[in-house]
């Protein structure tokens, strides 16, 4: 549940598709927020300096660096391709890695206490308990055929590859059943930023 006079910790999950970053970027242009990208976390905490980065480079080899002494996202890639096991080991490291980076800043946030709300965006929100963590979680909502032309129109896939995909994640019951707050997206995004307005206009009053 939403409060006043705190910084709300709201998490923001979704299908693949469903327009979760054009709706953050809404939310992040009309209100006084912090916006966290879980997938902005998992490239920040690889980098040279961060605990990820020594886990991984000794559990893969110095073979995934480039040039610069970064690790390099298609090394990385290359290295675990179709290797079960090794995929599992690097999310044993990188998941429980970013849920403590997003936990420190939502913790550094309440303290500060000079935003109403943070929005943490993850595609495994439910699947890493947030909902623990979080006030209220928001889902993102758009109908396949409307999920489905938008990764054909930006990515390009085709349609074996996404259900692939849609097969591995979250039904919409699931997410539904887990989720305070639905956002429909399947249309113009000023459809959406109306349901949005409404829920914080409630909340302000």
């Amino acid at each position: 549940m939403l409060t006043k006079g705190k910084t709300n910790i709201i998490g923001i999950t979704g299908g693949i598709g469903a327009g979760k970053s054009t709706v953050l970027d809404y939310i992040s242009r009309n209100y006084n927020c912090v916006v966290i990208f879980s997938d902005d976390v998992a490239n920040d905490i690889k980098k040279k300096g961060y605990p990820a980065y020594d886990e991984l480079v000794a559990f893969l080899g110095e073979g995934i660096l480039g040039d610069d002494g970064e690790i390099d996202k298609a090394k990385m890639a290359s290295a675990i391709f179709n290797d079960e096991n090794k995929l599992k080991t690097v999310n044993n490291i990188l998941h429980p890695a970013v849920n403590t980076f997003i936990i420190n800043i939502i913790e550094s946030e309440k303290e500060k206490q000079e935003h109403d709300f943070v929005f943490v965006e993850a595609a495994l929100l439910i699947e890493n308990g947030y909902d623990r963590i979080a006030d209220e979680l928001w889902y993102v909502y758009a109908s396949e055929d409307a999920r489905r032309q938008r990764l054909k129109d930006s990515r390009g896939y085709s349609d074996e590859k996404i259900t692939d995909i849609f097969g591995k994640q979250l039904d919409d019951e699931t997410f539904r059943k887990h989720c305070e707050f639905v956002i429909d997206n399947s249309g113009d995004l000023s459809l959406a930023a109306g349901q949005i307005d409404k829920k914080i206009g409630d909340w302000r009053v």
